[in-house]
């Protein structure tokens, strides 16, 4: 029996427990074998080879150290120990970074309780990178670094040999060592991922812009459907109107009357599938959406001398019984039907063309729905707004019949539309038992063009106000890192300088002090503390055997090598004193001290 594949990955499907009844045939061996390659498969063999020169970088200074002698010899299975545990740190300081850093922190604390090796230091600094860089909470780091700087102090307690060097040591170690390292991956981490956020939101912003661009393609499809709608609608009410004016006419013999009838109901039927057809086309929304405008009409399907003032009276002489009030905002006087052309008037372009379209599709709506009634088109133009309305009677009972037609209300809705385009409103209703539509244009658009249908999302504050907060999260730790480091150099100073400048004992007091003495009578003339740190190597005259011995530093000087001076004590009393020379040979105030103890053994 052979292993199948799946279609998908094409890796064997039997990944769990090998069944009862295969186990140890050839197909179970099959099985069983299939499951390691699939194991083997999944780690890459590119993180492997990482993962290996990882190994060997931190691997080279613990071995470079040793072999060049600047750490202690230690024994073959503690160094082989030693490159184990690096090695599983730079095994899993990918899938696992904290355990990683703790591992070598381990390496260091064991060799060192203030952390600072040459051996494993280095380890420490790229595995604290390395955590930066692969780990996105900063908690886990964080709480990482307080257990090393816990368990290093105990470490440091437990040794008693002045706790207090060795403390500065081992914090000085920990944040120049790990947490600097530490913050430097988090800035190269955030600066990818703020990186790739920028591409993200740039292939964003281009897929917006296509999306934009069709919608910009739909809105001119509708308005020219909406266009097209109204204007040969209107043409054919028109026909429709003159045929039910000519059916009617007295005199007509009824042959020509059923031709009128006929030719009545074809351009009522022609409106339909007009509406029908047209209506597919059309934007189904009922308009622009809150918060943006519509596009600006840029080819309107208006003929170019038509005015308001035509539009009524070739109206009229369809056979619609309209009149046209035309008045103005300062008080004019009102125009005719046939006077001045006051759509011409200095109304602007966006305004004329939303009146234009609002006288004609109420004329409409009343020559198709209340045929034979009374229409009044008032045009009343401010110095800010024109103000239209139009208002038809009941239908006449004399008159044609009312198109049995149920009306679909889209007129009404592109009025709105167009007087929204235009940044004004449009009202219709009932009124008097007939119909009225008011609306109002002003002269200049309170919003509208491509940029407010764009619409203002605010995208340009939004990125400036993400990159600040990146720069904030880079900023403030460095910002802490750093306040803390000023405190700890300063610290440090302070204290070094403390320790340094109150174990001095000087020259003087110390020719004053006489072999034999007791101790309290060279008590008072000691200094507060001692050094710990003595050059003992550099005594040329060993202790005494079985006195406890102190040393002291000649001079207050800081960040030099200076001579000091040794006093052992055996069973309460000075047996021995000797004067050390700074390194590199003796020093000024060791030669006065020699000379003056030459001069008093002559003496």
């Amino acid at each position: 029996m052979r292993g199948t594949t799946t279609p998908r990955t094409g890796r064997f499907p039997t990944v769990g427990r090998v069944p009862a009844a295969v186990r140890g045939s050839t197909a179970g061996r099959t099985v069983a074998a299939a499951r390691v390659l699939t194991a083997a498969r999944a780690v890459p063999a590119g993180r492997v080879l990482r993962g290996a020169l990882l190994w060997a970088g931190l691997a080279v200074p613990a071995l470079g150290t040793a072999w060049l002698g600047l750490a202690e010899p230690q024994p073959w299975w503690r160094q082989a120990g030693a490159l184990g545990v690096l090695g599983v740190a730079a095994a899993v300081s990918r899938a696992r970074p904290v355990p990683a850093l703790l591992l070598a922190a381990s390496l260091g604390l064991a060799a060192s309780p203030s952390l600072f090796t040459l051996s494993y230091g280095p380890a420490l600094s790229v595995l604290g990178y390395l955590l930066g860089r692969r780990s996105a909470a900063p908690r886990p780091a964080q709480l990482a670094f307080a257990g090393i700087a816990a368990v290093g102090t105990a470490l440091v307690l437990l040794r008693g040999a002045d706790p207090v060097i060795e403390w500065l040591v081992l914090i000085g170690t920990l944040l120049f060592g790990a947490i600097f390292p530490w913050l430097t991956g988090r800035y190269r981490r955030q600066y990818r991922e703020l990186v790739a956020a920028g591409w993200s939101r740039a292939a964003q912003l281009e897929r917006e812009q296509e999306i934009v661009a069709d919608r910009a393609r739909l809105r001119e499809r509708a308005r020219i459907a909406r266009d097209m709608h109204d204007s040969l609608g209107h043409e054919l009410s028109l026909i429709a109107l003159r045929a039910g004016a000519l059916q009617v006419a007295p005199g007509l013999d009824p042959a020509h009357r059923t031709a009128a009838a006929d030719l009545r109901e074809a351009a009522a039927a022609a409106t339909d599938r007009l509406h029908d057809i047209i209506g597919v086309l059309r934007d189904p929304e009922p308009g622009p959406g809150p918060g943006t405008a519509p596009t600006p009409s840029t080819a309107p399907l208006v003929p170019a001398d038509e005015t308001i003032p035509a539009l009524v009276e070739r109206a009229a002489t369809s056979g619609l019984r309209v009149r046209l009030r035309a008045a103005s905002g300062d008080g004019g006087v009102p125009g005719a039907v046939t006077g001045a052309r006051p759509g011409t008037s200095g109304a602007p372009t966006m305004a004329e063309r939303a009146a234009y379209r609002v006288v004609q599709e109420a004329l409409t709506n009343a020559a198709k729905h209340a045929p034979g009634a009374e229409a009044e088109v008032t045009v009343e133009r401010g110095p800010h707004e024109t103000v239209v309305t139009v208002v038809n009677g009941p239908a006449a009972p004399d008159g044609p019949a009312p198109d049995a037609a149920t009306p679909s209300g889209t007129g009404l809705i592109g009025l709105r539309e167009r007087a929204a385009l235009a940044g004004g409103e449009c009202v219709a209703g009932p009124y008097e038992g007939g119909f009225r539509v008011v609306a109002r244009l002003p002269h200049t658009a309170a919003g509208g063009g491509e940029t407010a249908a764009l619409g203002d999302t605010g995208d340009g504050h939004a990125f400036a106000r993400a990159r600040r907060a990146a720069r904030r999260r880079v900023v403030v730790p460095f910002a802490v890192a750093g306040g803390g480091a000023a405190l700890f150099v300063a610290g440090a100073f302070g204290w070094y300088a403390y320790i340094k400048t109150h174990s001095v004992l000087t020259p003087a007091a110390y020719a004053g002090l006489r072999v034999g003495a007791p101790y309290a009578d060279v008590e008072p003339v000691l200094p507060d503390l001692t050094v710990t740190d003595p050059p003992a190597d550099r005594a040329a005259v060993p202790p005494p055997p079985g006195a406890q011995c102190r040393y002291y530093r000649s001079t207050g000087e800081l960040f030099v090598s200076v001579d000091h001076f040794r006093l052992c004590f055996r069973d309460g009393r000075l047996v021995s004193k000797h004067a050390v020379p700074r390194a590199g040979g003796p020093g000024v105030v060791q030669r006065e001290v020699v000379q003056r103890e030459e001069k008093e053994s002559v003496r």
